[in-house]
């Protein structure tokens, strides 16, 4: 079947007479947390590609936007992807934001699968070929106190890991990364409200106890998760530096990123910021304007593995590193498109890992997985992932937990904090 060119075709004559014949997107949710892929067709049969185009709190809109954005790209060839990117990113005029940015990434990554398969080669190959054979991740260790974060690093570091993160429990609902715990102290305004001071104690006890009990034969790191102002950032830094912390993350809130550099400045431990950047332009002006140590942006939140790319380029020629944001709320195409970066950037730093439950493996057949500690990528063309959509519609996306989660995030006298 031939589909008619729309009218925003390109005024040249492809190399190929291979077109676009749906753009669509499938949610699924096989760990409760909301995934957005999209799906790109084309008139060729068998050849079709998948992106991650996931914005877990906001799914729905960015769904809805992908659905707007699909007679943009129908009859179009598949393999001008920098001029289709170019197309969806200055038609709309207004641009930048999480919602576009998203729907942008899951096009452009599902673009570059269908460029891997028609080349017969991973993508990886495209962008030039490994300078590493894998790449060294890092996962979460967290608890309710002092000793089941040591022990479930040390579980983590026995399965291969030799990156940590460690988080403990705090009072209150505004730490990140470990369940609340009960506290010493009571507000009449606010019981179970989250105080900045104890932070400030907790964490270096924390990173202390961890040393003694593992050595120093593992990288520890730490999410302060957009928590701390300025100063009180540069304190934490500071009372950390004799534990070596391979990184703190996320110092600040993006707000405030223009004092970054004043903080990176004073800190005496390497900083990683760029998870809630929406733009490339966002996550470029960290690196250009020496903010970070290590860019941490999310690969569907910046426009995809093409801006990523870009990224780590500037990251090579400013001695800045990568380590890409991929939890959970990350799709297995997105963990194969920051890989696929990681094993082809000499600027490559760590990635984030996360271990995925078996129904997201029914969903995703060929996903890759952490071994050792490694990630390595598929040889097969493309990603080398497929999506089994029946066993997707098994897992059906609700509303995300993350606005209720958010509500809760106040200090002892009530005000919420930005979490």
């Amino acid at each position: 079947m031939t589909t008619e060119p729309t009218t925003f075709d390109q005024p040249w004559m492809p190399r190929e007479n291979v077109r676009i014949t749906d753009v669509r997107a499938i949610v699924t949710a096989p760990e409760g947390i909301p995934l957005v892929v999209v799906r790109i067709d084309t008139d060729q049969d068998g050849l079709w590609g998948y992106g991650c185009a996931t914005f877990t709190q906001r799914w729905q809109a960015v769904v809805a936007f992908l659905d707007h954005l699909r007679p943009l790209l129908v009859g179009r060839y598949p393999g001008d992807i920098e001029d289709l990117l170019r197309l969806v990113r200055f038609t709309g005029y207004w641009r930048e934001g999480p919602v576009g940015n998203n729907a942008l990434s899951g096009i452009d990554m599902a673009l570059w699968d269908i460029a891997g398969k028609r080349a017969g080669m991973p993508v990886y190959e495209l962008f030039g070929g490994r300078v590493r054979a894998a790449a060294d991740t890092y996962l979460h260790a967290e608890g309710a106190d002092l000793d089941e974060t040591t022990a479930h690093a040390r579980e983590l570091i026995s399965a291969g890991q030799r990156h940590v993160r460690i988080q403990t429990g705090q009072q209150g609902v505004g730490h990140y990364g470990a369940p609340p715990v009960a506290g010493s102290f009571a507000w009449a305004k606010n019981p179970a409200g989250w105080r900045v001071e104890d932070y400030l104690v907790r964490t270096p006890q924390l990173f202390a106890h961890v040393r003694e009990a593992l050595g120093d034969g593992v990288e520890l790191l730490h999410d302060v998760h957009s928590r701390l102002t300025p100063a009180t950032a540069t304190a934490l830094a500071r009372s950390l530096e004799p534990y070596r912390p391979f990184f703190l993350e996320d110092v600040l809130a993006p707000e405030h990123w223009h004092r970054l550099a004043e903080v990176r400045a004073a800190s005496p431990v390497p900083i990683a910021v760029g998870e809630l950047a929406t733009s490339f332009t966002d996550a470029a002006r960290l690196i250009r304007e020496h903010h970070v140590d290590y860019i941490r942006s999310h690969l569907s939140d910046v426009g995809g593995v093409s801006a990523a790319r870009r990224l780590a380029v500037l990251a090579d020629i400013e001695g800045v590193r990568t380590a890409w944001h991929s939890p959970g709320d990350a799709s297995p195409f997105a963990v194969a498109a920051a890989v696929a970066l990681d094993v082809t950037s000499p600027a490559f730093g760590i990635q984030e890992g996360h271990v995925y439950n078996d129904e997201t493996h029914e969903v995703f057949p060929g996903m890759i997985d952490i071994v050792d500690g490694w990630l390595t990528p598929n040889e097969a063309p493309g990603w080398g992932i497929e999506m089994d959509e029946a066993a997707a519609a098994r897992f059906p996306a609700g509303l995300s937990g993350h606005d209720a989660w958010a509500a809760g995030v106040r200090a002892p006298d009530g005000a919420l904090i930005a979490p």
